[in-house]
């Protein structure tokens, strides 16, 4: 069986992206990377995942972004909450810097050591924040760099591909195909700024954007979510 490198955040894209590589017939080493991120339970959500699916290896690197800032995600800035689901195309300030490319570099770096060829990336540019780092421009400017900065690439012995098999669906058709093929929506996360009990908030871009796609999809939501008054309350 061929290797690939699998990021995996513990979310329902990631998680549903190592199902899918798993079907297509490679062996699985997931990559979780705790960078510092206030919603630092979605690393216990990824070691479940990763045991659920038997996967071969899983790294936890540990790459502390806090001190770079930049990000509500990596600093005390406030995460926004309630906004309309067909507004999020712009930018927002949970965006972290340059977050796909480091998270991808280390991947990569892990890939040639351990002899795969392929990363899958559970990135989205149809459902998602409107992060510039989720296009499939950067993807394929990514590709040709893994290409040109490796030894393997340029002795010619390998060449890398970069997976994104979720890129062009919705939410809803991510979570459909998870179902397909055996994920237990139940042992992810996807809060970006969790309740002390790590339940999901319920208000933030990517609770919104999960529940909006399990409502399309019409698959009950498996995680609890706090009622709009205790939600409020979190808020304030």
């Amino acid at each position: 069986m061929p290797k690939a490198v699998v990021l995996l955040s513990g979310g329902v894209d990631s998680t549903t992206t190592l199902a899918i590589a798993k079907a297509q017939g490679f062996s699985v080493a997931a990559l979780t990377v705790h960078y510092g991120q206030r919603h630092a339970v979605e690393v216990a959500a990824a070691q479940r995942v990763a045991h659920h699916f038997g996967v071969t290896e899983h790294l936890v690197l540990t790459v502390d972004l806090r001190p770079i800032g930049g990000s509500a995600l990596t600093s005390d800035l406030a995460v926004p909450k309630g906004r309309p689901v067909d507004q999020l195309a712009d930018i927002p300030v949970t965006y972290v810097p340059a977050r796909n490319t480091i998270l991808l570099a280390l991947a990569l770096a892990w890939a040639e050591v351990i002899g795969a060829q392929d990363l899958f990336l559970g990135v989205n540019a149809l459902d998602y924040s409107g992060y510039p780092d989720c296009r499939p421009e950067f993807i394929a400017a990514f590709e040709q760099l893994a290409n040109l900065a490796t030894r393997t690439g340029v002795e010619g012995t390998a060449r890398f591909r970069v997976h994104t098999p979720l890129i062009h669906l919705t939410k809803a058709a991510i979570i459909r195909r998870g179902v397909e093929l055996g994920v237990d929506f139940s042992l992810t996360h996807s809060c970006y700024d969790p309740l002390p009990n790590g339940a999901p908030c319920g208000a933030c871009d990517s609770c919104q954007l999960r529940r909006k796609g399990f409502a399309e999809a019409g698959i009950p939501d498996p995680l609890p979510y706090p009622a709009p008054s205790h939600a409020a309350e979190k808020e304030t």
